[in-house]
């Protein structure tokens, strides 16, 4: 398990920490809140984050609902992340990848 320390730069003595549960937790979240995508779950798990010197690299593995378009909505997939990861924990996210295993030809993506 990685743990992280963040020292304050505005002179306040004190640290917050954030494990990797915490940053995936953040992850995850910021995929849900993108339309038209799957996280995947079970033993092939939908995301793996390696925490680096130069940042936070995320792969992000999804199923893609019928009807969608695959480069816009993994676009949207990286900004979310970097987007909400930086704000709510400070940290720079370095890259993205997101893997696209899948489309779900359902009858209830095909609604959306």
């Amino acid at each position: 398990m990685a743990l992280f320390k963040k020292v304050p730069s505005d002179g306040h003595k004190g640290k917050v920490s954030y494990n990797a549960g915490i940053v995936g937790g953040i992850v995850s979240l910021a995929v849900s809140e993108v339309e038209g995508v799957e996280l995947l779950s079970g033993k092939k798990k939908g995301i793996k984050l390696y925490f680096e010197k130069d940042g936070i690299y995320a792969e992000i593995s999804v199923k893609v609902d019928y009807g969608y378009t695959v480069p816009d909505v993994a676009f949207k997939i990286q900004q979310t992340v970097k987007h909400n990861v930086e704000a709510m924990t400070k940290y720079k996210v370095a890259k993205v990848d997101v893997f696209v295993v899948g489309v779900d030809f359902s009858e209830t993506a095909e609604q959306n």
